[in-house]
């Protein structure tokens, strides 16, 4: 093997972490309330991408710490509310969501994101939208 492709192998393994694709993405939430007459669209952003993983196959022969199951996850937040239109006096008309400010590669954290991928897409109005 040349030294050229032994080099650009370690730099690619001590490296590949930080250069991957796990980066705040543009995302559209659909939003409403039983009690308000329309359906809101809002656009956010939300981490999504590549992270490097470890395969979990030689457990037995592999330390703990060397089994990682990154996910692309927030490292910064902000949270913002909108405004739900045709809405009674008696419904509380806002709601609020995350906005990724950035992103990273770590293990989920359940307080705030959802862990599990979704089978059915259920990100649609069933109501009409307001311009």
């Amino acid at each position: 093997m040349s030294p050229f492709f032994v080099i650009s192998v370690l730099f690619g393994l001590i490296f590949g972490q930080t250069a991957s694709l796990c980066a705040p993405s543009e995302y559209t939430i659909h939003v409403e309330k039983r009690e308000c007459a329309y359906c809101l669209a809002i656009n956010t952003t939300i981490c999504a991408g590549f992270c490097m993983t470890r395969d979990s196959n030689g457990k037995k022969l592999l330390l703990k710490s060397a089994l990682s199951q990154n996910v692309c996850t927030y490292k910064e937040m902000l949270y913002r509310t909108a405004l739900i239109p045709g809405c009674p006096h008696h419904t509380i008309p806002y709601y609020s969501y995350p906005v990724a400010v950035s992103c990273k590669c770590g293990k989920c954290n359940t307080d705030y994101s959802d862990c599990v991928r979704e089978r059915l897409r259920t990100n649609y109005c069933t109501k009409p939208q307001k311009l």
